[in-house]
């Protein structure tokens, strides 16, 4: 399924990224009971974090690009955890947290990003619950934060 995977993403013009190391007191793959909780992860593009504010300074289409990188963080998480993609039976949900000036109200837009990609990388294994919820601020300043429950075949 890795290469499977890496395939779908050099169609798409994407690599996995380096897992990003923890900026705080926490691991970033837990798994318990045959499910992987992947921790918040924030995006990057070109190596430096996406930050902002939707509907004040960042537009819809740079959150929806964000929301992407924060999926592809996440399927890296998974890989680096795991040692590769074989394993993974289904994304189960995804938190999709999003930098929210108070009069935005499309979060669920810009959540898609992470969604289609998942769908685009896992077909209906990748077909997920999901919340996006608007937030003031987020870690860093970034625009997106995604955290992931992702179901494992026992290895």
């Amino acid at each position: 399924m890795t290469q499977a995977i890496d395939a779908k993403l050099a169609e798409r013009g994407l690599s996995l990224p380096q897992a990003a190391a923890p900026v705080a007191s926490y691991v970033p793959v837990v798994e318990a009971g045959g499910l992987l909780h992947v921790s918040g992860q924030l995006p990057f593009l070109d190596g430096q974090l996406m930050t902002g504010r939707v509907g004040d300074g960042a537009d819809l289409a740079f959150a929806t690009q964000a929301a992407e990188r924060c999926a592809l963080m996440v399927v890296a998480q998974v890989k680096a955890y795991l040692g590769g993609l074989d394993r993974v039976e289904r994304i189960v949900k995804l938190g999709v947290f999003v930098n929210s000036h108070a009069d935005f109200t499309d979060q669920p837009k810009v959540a898609n990003g992470a969604s289609d990609l998942m769908v685009a990388l896992f077909g209906d294994a990748g077909k997920h619950a999901r919340s996006a919820v608007g937030v003031p601020v987020l870690p860093l300043g970034a625009v997106v934060e995604i955290d992931a429950i992702i179901a494992v075949k026992q290895g």
